[in-house]
């Protein structure tokens, strides 16, 4: 089960709601773990075990880190066991079909690649698991000695397929005090509304386009670059609109989530697309990578070091690809330029230049991105740089159906809608029109997923 079907609309949030209503504030955790459990069983029986398995490690493992607490060394070896274990894990499952394939590839062993299910957000609660050990033996939050509220952190279903990933001592502190009010309920739904809006009316209807390009061969040099542009909407308007739903749902049962994207392609460069993109990926990162590393710290050569790590794993955590590795070392070089070599350069540049500059920096690194051939998506770039025709049939075609598409999402990925819903609001019309805006978009959204097939989130797959 996801966000975006008809039977969690229709079946699951009622009831979810229900539970955080009417449910005595002591058992509400309670009722919120079975959801999540439920909501997590969907995908089917052995998944649900395998998470459970992972959230009696991850909590015995905390109750140990408490009991050594007055003794380092084996407070950290628990940390080291409880690490290794949720990394090979996602390994297994995650990564064991790319190991076999480039080891028979390089030495042309003639085996088979084990095939596996990638349980769903595997990626995410490894990290969620990570981030609880490591904040408990850094003394940043206690012990959960509570195993529902330790298993709610982990399991909770409006984050555990697609994130916010959120460190565990942001949500420790909620889990013994997160009043549900009408006010909050309201405002979650509506927050849940735009997501939906996001998903189904504009990410589905680009990755009609962004597919027809990247399965069409040999694109023109005009197709190629819609194609590109159509990805590049899709994945923000798909990813921000679940993380919109996600807050929306957190935020019902009276949990505050971090915001996952801040307009990141109104950004000047790479680096502040970055923290604009995936905010509480990159926080993570930071907090649990590059600081223990050293940071920025030590001098250039070990700052480089650290990044290039940073990126190498940012790359790896995506997908068990190896165009993910190298999208996230093309974005490490590119940092690397900016921190390095070129601030200077750019600082002198107008503001204009530099939008352009890493608007395309980060089409070009979308087209990586979802190219996991890699040699189609070296024919993409090239097509895209005229190592192809200026136009064809289906170039035109997408250009004289597409562009209304491209041009309504060019304008909803900045924060001009937002502020127009600020200023609509400051008067009785404004938000008369406001409420009936929505509520046409939230029906166009109902019509469309009852009329078209289930579309996955793009970052569930990860």
């Amino acid at each position: 089960m996801t966000l975006n079907t008809l039977s969690f609309l229709a079946l699951f949030l009622p009831i979810s709601l229900m539970v955080a209503l009417l449910l005595p504030e002591r058992f509400r955790n309670g009722g919120l773990f079975l959801l999540s459990l439920i909501f997590y069983a969907w995908g089917g029986i052995w998944q649900l075990l395998l998470l459970l398995g992972a959230v009696l490690v991850d909590y015995f493992c905390g109750r140990l880190i408490g009991i050594f607490q007055k003794t380092p060394k084996k407070a950290k070896a628990v940390l080291v066991f409880n690490v290794i274990f949720s990394v090979l894990l996602l390994g297994v499952f995650k990564y064991s079909s790319m190991a076999v394939d480039t080891v028979d590839h390089l030495f042309d062993l003639s085996i088979s690649a084990p095939t596996l299910i990638l349980p769903l957000g595997i990626s995410f609660f490894t990290f969620r698991s990570i981030s609880y050990g490591v904040d408990v033996l850094r003394g940043n939050s206690p012990v959960q000695k509570n195993l529902i509220d330790f298993g709610l952190y982990l399991t909770f279903f409006p984050q555990i397929t697609a994130g916010p990933i959120v460190r565990y001592c942001d949500f420790a502190p909620q889990l013994k005090n997160h009043p549900v009010t009408l006010q909050k309920v309201s405002h979650g739904l509506t927050r849940f509304g735009i997501g939906l809006f996001k998903k189904v009316l504009i990410a589905d209807l680009l990755a009609q386009i962004s597919a027809r390009v990247q399965f069409y061969g040999e694109p023109s040099v005009l197709a190629a670059w819609i194609g590109a542009l159509a990805f590049t909407f899709e994945i923000y308007f798909d990813f921000s609109g679940y993380s919109d739903m996600a807050i929306g749902l957190s935020e019902i049962f009276g949990f505050e989530t971090p915001e996952n994207f801040l307009h990141p392609y109104e950004s000047l460069s790479v680096s502040e697309f970055w923290r604009r993109w995936h905010v509480t990926l990159g926080a993570w990162f930071r907090e649990y990578i590059y600081i223990p590393l050293g940071g920025n710290r030590r001098g250039t050569a070990h700052t480089i070091w650290n990044l290039f790590v940073v990126w190498l794993l940012t790359g790896f955590w995506h997908g068990a690809s190896w165009n993910f590795v190298l999208w996230g070392l093309y974005y490490g070089i590119l940092m690397m330029l900016e921190k390095f070599g070129l601030k200077n350069f750019f600082n002198r540049l107008p503001k204009g230049i530099c939008w352009l500059y890493a608007f395309l920096a980060e089409v070009l690194g979308w087209v990586l991105f979802s190219h996991t051939d890699l040699v189609r998506a070296v024919g993409a770039l090239g097509a895209m740089f005229g190592n192809a025709p200026g136009v064809d049939p289906l170039g035109l075609y997408l250009l004289s159906t597409a562009w209304p598409l491209l041009l309504l999402s060019a304008v909803f990925c900045t924060g001009f809608p937002h502020r127009l819903f600020l200023k609509m609001c400051r008067s009785v019309p404004g938000k008369i029109l406001w409420s009936a805006g929505f509520a046409a978009l939230l029906l166009l959204s109902l019509s469309a997923m009852a009329g078209n097939e289930f579309t996955t989130f793009l970052y569930a797959k990860f």
